[in-house]
């Protein structure tokens, strides 16, 4: 028969201050009792909290651990208060409204997160274990319930918290960050060209929280002497965006000196090579030139998409000759392609995001595709990239995995 355990002593007690020395005192209180198999101790220098209620919750029974967190007397609870009252005027609720309820259905409740209002009124954080005790005739007679500090736990999870916003803030300042750093690779408005229409459709991949590498550019170089630019750097990131910058206003400043875009592909793969970066990049250069009250169209191509010609009463068709990819190889063989451009004429330039668009079945947008819906909608160079950049949107489902660049030029007539 397992030896009797004596009431507690109902002597006030006073709460010791805080700290670890209070900790150790009490495991060393504890670890003594186990070695002396004291029961009384066991229960009343416990590493938790004891609480015996009766079934309407009034404290019966109350051990040192729970009164040494607390700071209260035992004579203030034992039978003056119920666990209830302990609680915060949140937990009071949370108590009659999930706690008890659960009791009552399931006979227990285990890690219940609560404060404690302590005898001092501060608020003592604490996980709570409770099963109820049935009598003889399957009555509750008492709820047995088990009070855990969970102060330095609940201190871990404000700081997740702050973690967790933190990073909420890092990655909506990155998002700004990248869409603004994006929005510098694309011209803030599209200049005017007289005698020509210009027009451009981008879209970035996904919600555009990544930076890509697509760009795309149109400035005048002399008095009717223009320069249309669309590229790709590999990859996406930080460094990605970085050799776009580079390679953008590097073809700025090569178009001046260079009179062939061939020429401009050659002083950009230069550039790259020395900036020590392993980030290459496709590129097209136009130049747009007037002449005798004519438009010549003289393209170059760096690994990029031939530009589509679409011209009144034929197919779309590519024109210019493929070159070598801008920034991996020492001797690169970029040439020159010029053609003359006819009232009604619409050369559209744009990036791999088109042709190698996936639809949610993985098929291919492709060449063909492209082909067939510029031959099928003729139209303004407005309505041609804004309905490409439309149709390849629409064809991915709405999330383009890649980015989406268009640039479409037409001579009026």
């Amino acid at each position: 028969m397992p030896p009797r355990l004596r009431s507690p002593s109902l002597s006030a007690t006073s709460r010791p201050a805080s700290g670890d020395a209070d900790s150790n005192h009490a495991l060393e209180d504890f670890l003594g009792a186990l070695a002396g198999d004291d029961p009384e101790r066991l229960y009343d220098r416990a590493p938790c909290g004891y609480l015996t209620t009766t079934a309407d919750g009034l404290i019966a029974k109350v051990n040192q651990t729970f009164l040494t967190l607390t700071g209260y007397h035992r004579g203030h609870l034992v039978g003056a208060r119920r666990f209830v009252d302990l609680l915060t005027a949140g937990g009071r609720i949370y108590h009659e409204t999930h706690y008890a309820p659960l009791l009552q259905m399931h006979g227990s409740a285990r890690e219940i997160a609560l404060d404690v209002v302590c005898a001092d009124g501060s608020r003592l954080p604490v996980l709570v274990n409770s099963v109820v005790e049935l009598d003889g005739s399957g009555r509750p007679s008492a709820i047995r319930t088990a009070v855990f500090d969970a102060t330095q736990r609940r201190e871990y999870e404000r700081e997740l918290l702050r973690e967790r916003q933190r990073a909420e803030e890092s990655e909506a300042h990155a998002v700004a960050l990248a869409r603004t750093l994006q929005q510098s690779f694309i011209p803030p408005a599209h200049p005017r060209i007289p005698g020509l229409e210009l027009a451009a459709g981008y879209r970035p991949a996904g919600s555009g929280a990544e930076i890509g590498g697509d760009f795309y550019d149109a400035f005048e170089v002399s008095a009717n002497d223009w320069c249309l630019v669309i590229g790709d750097v590999c990859g996406k990131g930080v460094e990605a965006a970085v050799v776009t910058s580079l390679a953008r206003y590097t073809v700025r400043a090569a178009a001046v000196r260079q009179s062939l875009p061939s020429g401009a592909l050659a002083t950009l793969n230069e550039v790259l090579l020395h900036h020590g970066s392993d980030r290459f990049c496709t590129v097209t250069v136009l130049r747009l030139r007037l002449q005798d009250r004519r438009w010549t169209a003289t393209v170059s191509c760096g690994g990029h998409p031939l530009p589509l010609l679409i011209r009144r009463s034929e197919p779309p068709v590519g024109f210019g000759r493929p070159g070598s990819l801008v920034g991996l190889v020492d001797e690169p063989e970029f040439s020159d392609t010029t053609i003359e451009l006819r009232p009604g004429d619409v050369v559209v330039v744009y990036t791999d995001g088109v042709t190698e668009a996936r639809s949610p079945e993985g098929e291919f947008y492709d060449d063909e595709r492209l082909v067939a819906w510029l031959a099928e909608h003729p139209g303004s160079a407005d309505a041609v990239a804004e309905g490409i950049l439309r149709e390849v949107v629409e064809f991915q489902s709405g999330r383009p995995r890649d980015d989406i660049a268009v640039v479409a030029v037409a001579v009026p007539g």
